[in-house]
């Protein structure tokens, strides 16, 4: 018998890699392995395979079958190698012309009764397909809509193994079968509303409007009912829309984290809000067995909102140091290293004590300052120095409340002009680097003789720093916050006012 040869892609975070697959069939006592470094649901692929054959009418030859997956010495997992695994022993049984599966990329798992199932990551794995210089790519019926969004790539939709083996030259007959629809994950739906919404609190609506526009990290502490989770709510409404590069990325995120994708990418940035109780796998990705992208990952180019930050566990929140300075996430398990994006804007929501109350008026808070101290200790001061915008929120009273009811307030139209008006100054300044928003950009360069402030414009963050009020990188990143509020008011270079507001913005916590 000749050997069959085929291609999939094997995942490992948003990376993929071509695997070619080998099937021999040679006489001996009846069996079915597969080599290569499978996982536990790669290694079931031989039953699926063989019942799927026999219910389309496509019966193995009952001797000793061998599948080889190469490079042997890369990790694979999951069931989208059904699809490969099968065509390759079908050509290796001369019932498939064995060039037209050679030069077609297959993913897809296979029912047992030889229908096609979507499988997660079909977007990703095409695109690491047309990097390769792959042209044809063989994808479940349901994975259709999904695999046609990457440019330069012809992708070729089966309802079930007879009809892909069809395709490739079998003399079989046609049998119409019901596809399998793609059933994504349901998402909860979240409220974003208008900017406009929030009443008060003017100071925190002009922090999430300079948050927005530099791409900076925010920490809101306040009592319940202080709007902390309005204006979260309200900040990815006022971000520019993706561009091609990150509409493409977040969408392949969502695809390998069995999201619905839809039949075009998605230009919305993403708002992730997990939950108190999350642990580092769900907040960072991992996991047993398959590795999966977490809601820090599903939330890059977008806003990740821990409300209750206080309420995580500590070592869950400061998982989310790493990502915080390089943007990236890195799964590492024994035999293999995940990387996923982690470009996400953190939204931090914390009330002041346990019971909520301490600093509000009128407070009725019991809680000792031992208390108090321990509970924000939850939030660590490293992780806390990462944090560009830290703010006060109060409630509104009755009295401000009507004050402001009838006062014109910003929409979330006008915000996001103002916010793509400061990024375009940003990005025209930053031209000649490979950064483009004023949080991406280091101390260093900010400090550096052609971009240095002169010493009556940083006056007051000197003073801070000779004191110990904040550290150098808190240094730094009051400086990224004053270029954003210039970039804001369309003014070349900070002031000694955009420093001091920027230093307000930081330090409004113990002010």
């Amino acid at each position: 018998m000749p050997v069959g040869r085929t291609h999939s892609v094997s995942l490992l975070g948003l990376q993929g890699a071509i695997v070619g697959i080998e099937a021999h069939i040679a006489s001996g006592l009846p069996g079915f392995a597969i080599i290569g470094l499978p996982d536990a649901a790669l290694r079931q692929a031989r039953d699926r395979v063989v019942a799927a054959a026999t219910n389309s009418g496509l019966d193995l030859p009952v001797t000793r079958t061998t599948v080889n997956l190469s490079p042997a010495a890369l990790p694979k997992q999951g069931s989208a190698f059904d699809l490969g695994i099968a065509l390759a022993c079908l050509a290796a049984a001369r019932l498939v012309d064995g060039e037209s599966i050679d030069r077609v990329v297959h993913l897809g798992e296979l029912g047992l009764d030889g229908r096609l199932r979507p499988v997660a990551g079909i977007l990703p794995a095409v695109v690491a397909a047309a990097k390769a210089g792959r042209l044809i790519v063989m994808v479940p019926t349901g994975n259709l809509e999904e695999a046609e969004l990457v440019p330069g790539i012809r992708v070729v939709a089966v309802a079930s193994l007879r009809d892909a083996a069809i395709w490739h030259g079998s003399k079989l007959e046609p049998e119409v079968v019901e596809p399998i629809p793609h059933t994504a994950a349901i998402e909860p739906e979240i409220d974003t509303g208008d900017l406009a919404d929030v009443i008060g609190n003017d100071d925190a609506v002009a922090a999430m409007l300079v948050a927005a526009a530099g791409g900076h990290h925010v920490l809101l502490l306040g009592p319940p009912g202080a709007g902390k989770t309005m204006l979260a709510s309200r900040l990815p409404g006022i971000l520019p829309p993706l561009d091609a590069d990150a509409a493409l990325e977040v969408s392949s995120i969502r695809s390998l984290a069995g999201l619905p994708v839809g039949s075009m990418l998605q230009t919305t940035p993403p708002f992730e809000q997990p939950h108190h109780t999350a642990t580092a796998a769900a907040l960072v990705g991992g996991g047993s067995g398959i590795i999966r992208p977490g809601a820090a990952s599903r939330a890059s180019r977008g806003v990740l909102f821990l409300d209750e930050a206080p309420e995580f566990n500590i070592a869950v929140l400061n998982a989310l140091r790493q990502p915080l300075e390089s943007g990236r996430i890195s799964v590492e398990r024994a035999n293999a290293v995940a990387h996923y994006p982690g470009a996400f804007q953190l939204v931090m929501a914390a009330n002041p004590c346990p019971c909520g109350q301490y600093g509000s008026r009128d407070s009725d808070c019991t809680c000792s300052p031992t208390a108090r101290r321990r509970y924000l200790n939850r939030i660590s001061g490293p992780l806390l120095d990462r944090i560009d915008i830290q703010l006060r929120v109060q409630r509104i009273t009755a009295a401000q409340l009507r004050m402001v009811t009838e006062e014109p307030r910003m929409h979330s139209d006008e915000a996001r002009a103002r916010v793509l008006e400061a990024r375009g100054r940003a990005a025209e300044r930053l031209g000649s680097t490979p950064w483009r928003l004023n949080s991406q950009v280091p101390g260093a360069y900010l400090r550096n003789r052609a971009m240095r402030l002169p010493p009556d414009a940083t006056a007051s963050i000197d003073r801070a720093l000779e004191r110990g009020g904040i550290t150098m990188r808190g240094y730094d990143r009051v400086l990224r916050v004053a270029w954003t509020l210039s970039d804001l008011d369309s003014i070349d270079s900070p002031t000694a006012d955009h420093v001091g507001r920027a230093l307000y913005f930081r330090k409004a916590l113990f002010s």
